[in-house]
């Protein structure tokens, strides 16, 4: 498991070196997330419709609940709601879809796909699987924050690029704010990362929750 988790943790290391969270993106992202209309502010619900990212270290220790404590520090009564499923694929995703977004969720903040692409699967249809909910959240006047990821090139780097270029992708498609990478900073970093070298720890979900607020705050 550690060896797995050290080749891994190389691969990717070369992947991001080949393939950086550009400025362009930052500054794409950031203009999205202007052009979104803010939510009334009369607080609501917060759905996270993760993987093991989202539930990492723990159920009770995890970037969904760090960002809770900072909404706690907020006029209005936000409530974070973890949808986080261990080994979650983007099609798994989009079957619990509608049961996770009830009538009072008002953002969606979409963390799938990783799963997805270390399993290899097409790019077209972890495309379409995330598009799809993110054309359902907005139906149902959802705000959406898309969390972007980056695989290591286990099947091919042609692949690898492929796969971190969706997420803008769909970002610019459905004028949604794009968090480029959501390991920036945790991924290959042994202080915040637990023994497998790939799920953070308590201090990597922190700062997990400080590359997502900056683009949830925008929308409060």
């Amino acid at each position: 498991m550690i060896s797995l988790a050290r080749h891994l943790s190389f691969c990717l290391a070369l992947a991001i070196l080949a393939v950086p969270v550009s400025t362009i993106d930052v500054r794409a992202s950031a203009a999205n997330s202007a052009s979104v209309r803010p939510a009334p502010r009369s607080g609501g619900r917060i759905v996270v419709l993760g993987d093991s990212l989202a539930v990492s270290p723990s159920r009770t220790q995890n970037f969904v609940a760090e960002l809770q404590k900072r909404l706690d520090g907020m006029d209005e009564p936000w409530t974070v709601v973890n949808a986080g499923v261990r080994g979650d694929k983007t099609a798994s995703g989009l079957r619990r879809f509608e049961a996770a977004l009830t009538r009072d969720t008002r953002i969606l903040i979409l963390e799938l796909g990783a799963n997805d692409g270390l399993r290899g699967v097409e790019i077209s249809t972890i495309e379409n699987n995330l598009s799809v909910m993110i054309e359902r959240a907005q139906a149902k006047g959802v705000r959406v924050v898309l969390c972007g990821m980056m695989v290591p090139p286990r099947y091919g780097w042609n692949y690898a690029i492929a796969f971190h270029g969706l997420f803008p992708r769909l970002a610019a498609r459905h004028n949604v704010p794009l968090v480029p990478f959501l390991l920036n900073g945790v991924a290959l970093n042994a202080d915040l990362n637990g023994p497998d070298g790939i799920h953070p720890n308590k201090a990597g979900a922190e700062r997990i929750a400080d590359t997502i607020w900056p683009y949830l705050e925008r929308l409060l």
